[in-house]
């Protein structure tokens, strides 16, 4: 009888370590991931951990030391340049690893096998895009090139090495959380990585909406609202430029009438934030107190923990480069060596194009020039954690993939098919780009550089401790006639097809400029006299505050740069407040809102983060704009996707015409004015900050703020929240509530560099660790970090905490 108590007892404890050892749900496999031995407890890192360490590597060709400074960072001596790829690799890796791996499956498309099948859509979505066809297109240009080849073997390989270490324990804890482990890193990984940053920064396109807005307005209206160019305008490259007349321009051809696409268009688009972009800028010697130039850089991107970048010297007999480095790709991505610095900004282009494409047997032949031709169909399988795979047929035209169709979505009947064709898709080795900037010495070696680069467009800043400053719009820009790509084009017929490219000679440029410096931040790129069309999405008052404030300088200090990129000027509030004020009568306002009044009126239009200020006009700007728009562009009973217009756009319409007839609205009687809807909204704004007020919450930084999320997006205690922020949009410091500076570099080109830096976040993409977070106080305050760029000599510096030995295995 003994026998069936013990029984019993087996039975339970079976049930229940198989029950510990299994993901349930979201909850990961509790036995391993509470085991003392091996679970989440292991990821904690003691801040007197000794990171000294000598490695037997296999595939190794020489020795490599790695210096790790106060802060982590990683400075790579090696003698062999594929070797100081290998340990970059491997450094990224045991730093970063399940940043690189969430990222690039993020880019293929590949979220469902680790997320289960709520991240289904997203991962058509991807597929659709191309991402996949286009990382494996841009894998293969890399591997037919020596460089590129061995840069992403090399760096394959070492992140393959430490992968290959790794226990159950050494795991990160969202691999524990999430209950998988990481697979084989390839070359195509690295190209994913880099199509993925092509979308952030070249995904944003309006086609659709446009098609929309074409079929609903005047073609004044549509102007108006979606204006090619600002009325107030301060180009990267200064007006009164002169450019050469084109070699070769695009030409509207008299037969092809465009065509409307029949039905108004439901699908609806993930963009990226439209904010992605950045400032720099360089400034001559002839302007600087110590008769050096000076480069700056700031890029801003979504905010999330671990942070996007990771620091990085990289010393061999032909190159010594330090700056920020993309986890998942090989080399520095901004940065500075011996002789030069670069930056790079968005340059905010549309080079994204959809095509209605007239299918037949399915999606087995589509129309083009009179013919009905075959598609090529590319089976995705999506494989779904917990599920059967989902197979997803994307059909491949002359345009590139049929992003839209009866099957995506599917819930929306009567829409045409849709395929993209985006410069991305196209084979490319912008990795070259970046190794030839690692390596230049001078002017002639950057421009050489840009000659590789196609996608997304930059503004790559440049400065050399020869004197030379120079910004290049650099990319591969579409020749397109006026207006050609604003909306969906005819997909039977290859006239609308694009007529070549801009020839890289003739792109916007200019190098040493009379008034001493060169800047851009997102703005639009040339005056009216370029001669050739282009359009994209452009910021405006970024880069005139920049260069209003580079203008009046003089005897200028990398001090005074890292005050330039901390700037909180809203040039935006400026140009809107005389304008508000004007049509926001004091008479009229009840005592209750006298106070919010007088805020607003004494307001210094700073975004600082104890101003209240800042937060009453953000507030009033919002309300007025859905006031103007929501009744023609969002309360619709179509449901038709429709896009705003920038604020720029709206301001600069109502300073123009303040009675324009959009501030009407549609859905009453009467017929509002602006004094009518500056008025309602204020009222709004007045009820809004007295409850703000009372929680102590009117402060922009505290009405905003800013949120740093970890990169699931669901794990508040390993993000960073609630910070006490100043900026915005519009505004040189570029910080919004979970986007901004990503990376702040000051460099003084002198006979010693003297360069500065700092990021939201650390090295370590371990939450257990000391160096996760530890540089976000100092990033919200404005500080900088000294970077520490060494030489061999400097072997004893006290800047150096550890030393990492690396041998090839024998």
């Amino acid at each position: 009888m003994r026998f069936i108590p013990f029984l019993i007892a087996a039975v339970i404890t079976l049930a229940l370590i198989g029950a510990l050892n299994r993901k349930w749900g979201s909850i990961p496999p509790l036995g391993k991931f509470l085991s003392p031995q091996e679970g989440f407890w292991q990821n904690a890192e003691a801040i007197s951990k000794d990171y000294n360490e000598e490695l037997a590597l296999p595939g190794l060709k020489g020795k490599v030391e790695v210096w790790l400074d106060d802060r982590m960072v990683p400075h790579i001596f090696a003698e062999q340049e594929a070797d100081a790829y290998y340990a970059e690799g491997y450094l990224h890796a045991r730093d970063r690893l399940w940043q690189m791996e969430l990222q690039t499956k993020a880019a293929q498309g590949r979220l469902s096998e680790i997320l289960g099948p709520k991240l289904l859509e997203y991962d058509r979505r991807q597929r659709r895009l191309g991402m996949g066809y286009a990382a494996e297109a841009s894998a293969a240009t890399m591997l037919k090139d020596s460089t590129t080849k061995m840069m992403v073997e090399a760096y394959s390989a070492g992140i393959n090495a430490y992968i290959s270490t790794l226990s159950y324990s050494d795991l990160a804890v969202e691999y524990k959380l999430l209950d998988y482990r990481p697979e084989p890193w390839s070359p195509v990984k690295c190209a994913a990585l880099l199509k993925y940053m092509s979308y952030d920064l070249a995904g944003g396109v309006n086609d659709l909406e446009y098609t929309n807005a074409r079929r609903l307005f005047s073609q004044s209206d549509f102007n108006n609202m979606y204006p090619d160019r600002n009325d107030s305008i301060d180009p990267v490259i200064p007006k009164g430029t002169a450019f050469d007349k084109p070699v070769k321009n695009a030409v509207m051809p008299a037969d092809s009438a465009l065509q409307e696409v029949a039905a108004m268009l439901h699908f609806k688009q993930d963009k990226p934030d439209p904010d992605n972009g950045s400032n720099n800028w360089a400034v001559s010697g002839s302007k600087t107190r110590s008769g050096a130039p000076i480069l700056c850089n700031d890029p801003h991107l979504g905010l999330s923990l671990p942070s996007l970048w990771y620091e990085v010297q990289i010393h061999t007999p032909g190159m010594n480069v330090y700056g920020a480095s993309l986890p998942g790709a090989p080399g520095v991505i901004i940065g500075f060596n011996d002789n030069i610095a670069w930056g790079v900004t968005n340059g905010s282009e549309d080079v994204m194009d959809y095509y209605a494409v007239q299918f037949r047997n399915g999606r087995q032949q589509y129309l083009f020039n009179g013919q009905y031709r075959d598609a090529v169909q590319r089976v995705e399988e999506i494989k779904i954690r917990g599920q059967h795979s989902y197979y997803d047929t994307v059909a491949y035209t002359v345009w590139g993939p049929v992003m839209f169709d009866n099957t995506f979505h599917d819930n929306i009947p009567g829409q045409p098919f849709l395929a993209l064709r985006w410069k991305a898709h196209d084979p490319s080795n912008e990795l070259l780009t970046f190794n030839k900037l690692n390596h230049a010495r001078n002017y002639d070696d950057y421009l050489a550089a840009l000659e590789h680069y196609t996608c997304p467009a930059q503004n790559f800043i440049f400065a050399s401790k020869a004197g030379d400053i120079a910004v290049w719009h650099n990319g591969e820009f579409p020749l397109r006639w006026k207006d050609q790509g604003k909306w969906i084009m005819p997909g039977s017929d290859s006239t609308f097809a694009w007529q070549g490219y801009i020839p890289h000679g003739e792109v916007p440029h200019i190098k040493n400029p009379a008034r001493g410096f060169v800047s851009s931040a997102n703005q639009q790129p040339t005056d009216s006299s370029y001669p050739y069309y282009y359009f994209g999405y452009y910021d405006l008052y970024r880069g005139k505050r920049i260069n209003e404030r580079l203008s009046a300088m003089s005897q200028i200090t990398t001090q005074d740069m890292m005050q330039l990129q901390n700037d909180n000027a809203n040039l935006f509030a400026r140009a809107a407040i005389p304008l508000l004020t004007r049509h926001l009568p004091e008479a009229d306002l009840k005592p209750a809102q006298q106070p919010y009044y007088q805020l607003l009126k004494v307001w210094d239009q700073q975004n600082s983060p104890a101003s209240k200020g800042a937060t009453i006009f953000y507030m009033l700007w919002e309300g007025l704009k859905h006031r103007i728009w929501d009744d023609e562009l969002m309360n619709r009973t179509d449901s038709a996707e429709l896009e705003y217009p920038q604020d720029n756009a709206s301001l600069l319409w109502l300073i123009r015409d303040s009675s324009m007839r959009f501030v009407d609205d549609v859905h009453t009687p009467q017929k509002e004015t602006l004094t009518d809807l500056v008025l309602q909204t204020f009222a709004q704004v007045t009820d809004s900050a007295q409850k703000l007020d009372q929680r102590q919450q009117l402060e922009w930084g505290r009405f905003r703020g800013t949120d740093i999320r970890h990169l699931t997006r669901s794990l508040p205690a390993f993000s960073r929240m609630h910070l006490y922020t100043g900026g915005g949009t519009h505004v040189v410091n570029a910080t919004k509530a979970n986007h901004g500076p990503s990376w702040r570099m000051v460099v003084q080109l002198g006979a010693t560099t003297e360069a500065y830096g700092i990021y939201p976040g650390g090295q370590s993409g371990n939450p257990g660790s000391p160096y996760y977070d530890n540089a976000v106080n100092d990033w919200v305050q404005g500080k900088y970090y000294l970077l520490h760029i060494f030489d061999q000599r400097q072997r004893d510096d006290a800047g150096i905490k550890f030393r990492m030995v690396m041998g090839p295995k024998s």
